[in-house]
């Protein structure tokens, strides 16, 4: 297995330039509550189809970067996701520029394209081991879900491994309350100290619910990006 590319990152809170490559290019960019001492960096690793890239994606990278000091979050659109495997998913161009476009010039997000650059089915565990051989020990990795991920992911391939890799941080989601230290403590034992409970305001948006709005000729203005808009709009997706 190659490793992925890793893109230049400048300075937090220095704007980089927007850059509008091919929709085929395909790029890895790749101290606070703390995540602890010690680590030379705290990376976040937020996954998902993108299909289209929402508001409620860049909050809860950004709500997990604010709480954690996290310092950067690489969204990672997946290539096969073997929980969707019936579902038609738009192609990884269009997810790939959908989610560099919903990114823009936010120096604190980046684009991986490394599990689409990656054949078969979309395992997060595969994706946490080759980030963790890519930047070694001395980077943090803090994988990022909402509440009701959390309440799924038994179904995901080897969850106590993961856990045990990589740090998990969960936003609440409207439907799916955030789980309780003893809930935690009761299906992850010792480990469920390595899970982070973000305090802050959940967004009620879906990519299901732009999806059928677009479909029926509805607004979906403020629920993405204006860029991810006009490129929904370009494009024909979800018609």
């Amino acid at each position: 297995m190659t490793a992925p590319r890793v893109a230049a990152r400048p300075r937090r809170g220095l704007a980089r330039p927007f850059e509008d490559r091919t929709a085929t290019d395909t790029e890895v960019a790749s101290e606070p509550e703390s995540l602890g001492s010690g680590a030379a960096s705290a990376i976040g690793l937020l996954g998902g189809t993108f299909d289209p890239p929402h508001v409620g994606h860049l909050w809860l990278a950004t709500l997990a970067a604010d709480q954690l000091g996290l310092g950067r979050v690489l969204l990672v659109p997946a290539g096969q996701p073997p929980h969707k495997a019936g579902r038609p998913l738009s192609s990884a161009a269009d997810r790939l520029r959908m989610t560099r476009l919903a990114i823009g010039d936010d120096p604190l997000m980046e684009l991986s394209g490394i599990e689409l650059e990656r054949p078969g089915p979309s395992y997060t565990i595969e994706t946490v081991e080759e980030l963790l051989r890519t930047y070694g020990d001395r980077t943090r990795l803090v994988l990022l879900m909402a509440s009701d991920t959390l309440a799924g992911i038994d179904a995901w391939r080897e969850p106590d491994r993961l856990l045990s890799l990589v740090e998990w941080a969960i936003g609440t989601r409207p439907g799916t309350p955030l789980p309780s230290r003893a809930e935690l403590q009761e299906r992850f034992g010792a480990a469920a100290d390595r899970i982070h409970l973000l305090d802050g305001p959940s967004l009620d948006v879906s990519s299901s619910q732009i999806r059928r709005r677009v479909a029926a000729g509805r607004a979906i203005r403020y629920l993405v990006p204006r860029a991810v808009e006009e490129l929904i709009v370009d494009r024909g997706l979800y018609r």
